[in-house]
């Protein structure tokens, strides 16, 4: 269990912030065995980690059993209606009314063009300016763009750029200890998300006050499909509902969209025989369109086998989420093993992910890894399991494909500074950011 008090945090530490975090689960399997569950302590709580896709799969399907575990900060922060405090009959409730309006074929169609103008347009600007750019700093400011778009569909910018203010405070204190005290990240982030709950509010007074012919000249955005949903006993979401769920979207969203594109873009650019096979896969997109259309569209997107593959690869190799957060609802018993009511559970993405039994050479970045290749259950969680699975895994990925599709047709990415060391916590991204210039190919 660790130190008194501390547990094994030290450990967790040392080894996160060093260039080998895989090394806090590979200690264990070399102390213990491959049991894929260990007993610790750490974020101030007794826990049990599971690392192979079986237990991994026990726990994350198990609804009777586990909750969300997520800290106490991100459950006050995210709202009592989000996605990480509501009931599993809750969840499962307004996850049916919200599956459709995010990942539906005919809402990630809508989004398509939404995404395209920001990403061609924001690709163009950074060209343009001939000098180096923090490439993930741009990157987040094109997923905030993309996911805030969609949710508001047709709004000004100032709305967004006072949300993007508001976030980043907010962003900062999810993870961090729930003291509510002046100078402290919690206490700022709840006044932020105040800030950020305020907008939404008028915004969505504003779209309800709306007569069907001011929608003439107006993109509709998420927000209004999440007041038009409604189950089957014609029972509406309530605004507190409606802005939870918009604020756990914001997040997850913004996120793991801007780290993936980056990072997939990094690893093709480490790999030029990968970076000119999934450059001709694009050439290959444009010249099976009709010459009467323009732009991407979903059929088009879905065709894009080889870069699906560098999207998956790369959502395995970098692990954004290093863990999914459970907590035993009752006595629990996995493998033999007791896990007591109120115990936390971490499915520990990173110990599938690099587990070599699972994954061959698993620090080698290989699309080809995925050809006809069907991975046992859990054996790839990037965005969770069961039931509680990331309702925006469509759309980000989305994202992602439209994003590689014009990088690696129009441009190229020169690193300053190739060598620099990785930061692990509290999401793996290069320590410089990723400074670069962002270069037109001469072609275009």
């Amino acid at each position: 269990m660790g130190w008194p008090l501390l547990g094994n945090m030290p450990s967790f530490i040392k080894t996160f912030k060093s260039q080998t975090p895989d090394n806090f689960i590979y200690d264990l399997v070399t102390r213990y065995g491959r049991t894929g569950i260990y007993k610790t302590y750490v974020f101030g709580s007794p826990s049990i980690i599971v690392s192979i896709p079986e237990t991994c799969r026990k726990v994350l399907a198990d609804d009777e059993h586990f909750a969300l575990g997520y800290p106490a900060s991100t459950k006050q922060l995210t709202g009592k209606r989000s996605f990480h405090s509501i009931s599993h009959a809750e969840h499962k409730r307004l996850r049916k009314l919200t599956t459709s309006p995010i990942n539906g074929h005919n809402a990630l169609g809508m989004y398509v063009p939404y995404i395209e103008d920001i990403v061609v347009s924001s690709l163009d600007e950074w060209a343009s300016m001939h000098c180096p750019i923090e490439f993930l700093s741009e990157m987040r400011k094109v997923a905030f763009k993309v996911i805030t778009y969609i949710f508001l569909g047709s709004h000004n910018d100032s709305i967004r750029k006072l949300m993007e203010k508001y976030y980043v405070d907010f962003n900062y204190g999810l993870k961090a200890a729930a003291i509510n005290i002046p100078g402290f990240a919690f206490h700022k982030a709840l006044k932020a998300r105040e800030k950020l709950v305020e907008i939404l509010q008028g915004v969505l007074e504003e779209r309800k006050g709306l007569k069907n012919e001011d929608w003439e000249n107006r993109k509709r955005g998420m927000i209004d499909l999440l007041l038009e949903v409604e189950d089957e006993n014609g029972v509406k979401l309530e605004d507190e509902d409606i802005i939870d769920l918009l604020l756990v979207f914001l997040l997850a969203g913004h996120e793991s969209s801007a780290h993936a594109a980056m990072w997939a873009i990094i690893y093709l650019n480490q790999h030029p025989d990968l970076l000119q096979k999934a450059h001709e896969e694009q050439e290959e997109v444009v010249k099976g369109r009709a010459s009467t259309e323009k732009g991407l569209n979903l059929n088009e997107i879905r065709q894009m086998r080889y870069t699906s593959k560098v999207i998956d690869e790369t959502l395995r190799r970098t692990s954004l989420s290093f863990s999914n957060f459970r907590q035993a609802k009752k006595d629990v018993t996995i493998n033999g093993y007791l896990i007591p009511k109120g115990w936390k559970v971490l499915v520990w993405n990173r110990g599938v992910h690099m587990d070599p039994e699972i994954h061959k050479n698993p620090t080698e970045f290989s699309p080809s890894r995925w050809d006809d290749y069907k991975p046992k259950p859990t054996s790839f969680i990037p965005f969770g399991g069961g039931s509680r699975i990331c309702p925006g895994a469509d759309l980000a990925k989305l994202e992602v494909s439209i994003i590689l599709h014009y990088f690696l047709l129009n441009y190229r990415l020169e690193r300053l500074n190739p060598a620099s060391p990785i930061v692990y916590l509290p999401i793996p991204r290069p320590a410089d950011n990723c400074l670069a210039r962002i270069i037109k190919l001469s072609n275009n």
